[in-house]
């Protein structure tokens, strides 16, 4: 039984499946919030605009993690970059039995825990000291990966785009009881969930779609359209993807697809602003190491060459880094 829900970070995603739980009464659902979204949350309660319907549903919310108590289900849904000084504070959320739902774009914390070939160490790009995996044991993880559109036209209010579908599963593989829990509590919610057997790679892949949309979009200030559209840049996407999947390879991630099968998947959503170039027209930290740096750093500690997912990360951080969207 999932009596007691908590979202960890109210904004397009998080924002979304707390309404969503909370309109149907699936859960007791809070909110560990802060600013402008905790005030719209404290005053305002959930609020989701589908279809062009407004609904609501009043929320429990407060930025003190101790004031929310442990929890049945925490679900993490904040920004890669917010993550390291948010993790250690969870602590009060987190009973015996407390299971961990990750619901983030790129790779997670976790990701390398248990893979042989990439040793014992963090992946230094979204964990470089631990101190995530330290505050968010593996035992307690669920991975998520989110497929659906929602964005944010005001600090609470939460636009739904498309899509509902979410994959949930065990980041050791298989399936389990725990993992079936989660995905029946959140299809009364009114999602589309499929719980995977084979969660990692379910993360690769949707990192693999990711990874040159993204940064190349944010670099450029172009909708995905114009950028496959170009056959130079849609050539060095594709040969940065190819690199991703000899990674996934070796980390017994394969993807079945090639570039251009992927390219008309992408084509298919029209002029769509990818979630990074959002971040730079609002302001927001780059994810940049989570989707690229990350995939950088295990191209070395596999012994994969990168060449193009490098001039990739380094033209990125750059850009980042001049308009102040990344640290250094």
């Amino acid at each position: 039984m999932m009596d007691k829900v908590c979202i960890v970070g109210a904004g397009a995603i998080g924002g979304f499946l707390g309404a969503r739980l909370a309109l149907q009464g699936a859960a007791r659902v809070s909110a560990l919030a802060r600013g402008a979204t905790l005030a719209a949350l404290q005053q305002q309660g959930w609020r989701l605009r589908e279809a062009g319907q407004l609904h609501t549903a009043p929320a429990q919310a407060s930025d003190d993690p101790a004031a929310l108590g442990p929890q049945d289900l925490v679900i993490v849904a904040v920004k890669a970059p917010a993550l390291a000084s948010v993790a250690p504070r969870l602590a009060p959320l987190l009973g015996p039995q407390t299971l961990v739902l990750t619901a983030m774009n790129g790779v997670p914390w976790w990701f390398g825990q248990g893979v042989a070939a990439l040793g014992a160490a963090p992946l230094a790009h979204v964990d470089p000291d631990g101190a995530i995996a330290a505050a968010l044991p593996f035992e307690r993880v669920l991975g998520g990966v989110v497929h659906l559109a929602a964005t944010t036209a005001e600090p609470g209010l939460v636009e739904h785009r498309m899509g509902r579908a979410l994959i949930v599963g065990e980041p050791r593989g298989g399936l389990s009881e725990r993992a079936e829990r989660v995905g029946a509590l959140l299809r009364a919610a009114g999602l589309e969930v499929t719980v995977s057997p084979a969660i990692r790679s379910d993360i690769w892949y949707k990192l693999w779609g990711n990874l040159t949309i993204n940064p190349v979009s944010a670099i450029t200030g172009a909708t995905a359209d114009r950028l496959l559209d170009d056959a130079l840049v849609r050539d060095f996407c594709s040969r940065a993807m190819r690199e991703a999947a000899q990674i996934g390879e070796r980390l017994g991630c394969p993807i079945a697809q090639g570039p251009e099968d992927r390219h008309a998947v992408t084509r298919k959503l029209g002029a769509f602003r990818s979630s990074m170039l959002q971040d730079v027209a609002a302001g927001r930290p780059l994810e940049l190491d989570a989707i690229v740096g990350v995939v950088h750093e295990l191209g070395r500690r596999l012994d994969v060459p990168t060449p193009n997912i490098d001039a990739l990360f380094g033209l990125t951080r750059l850009f980042g880094r001049v308009h102040g969207l990344y640290p250094g």
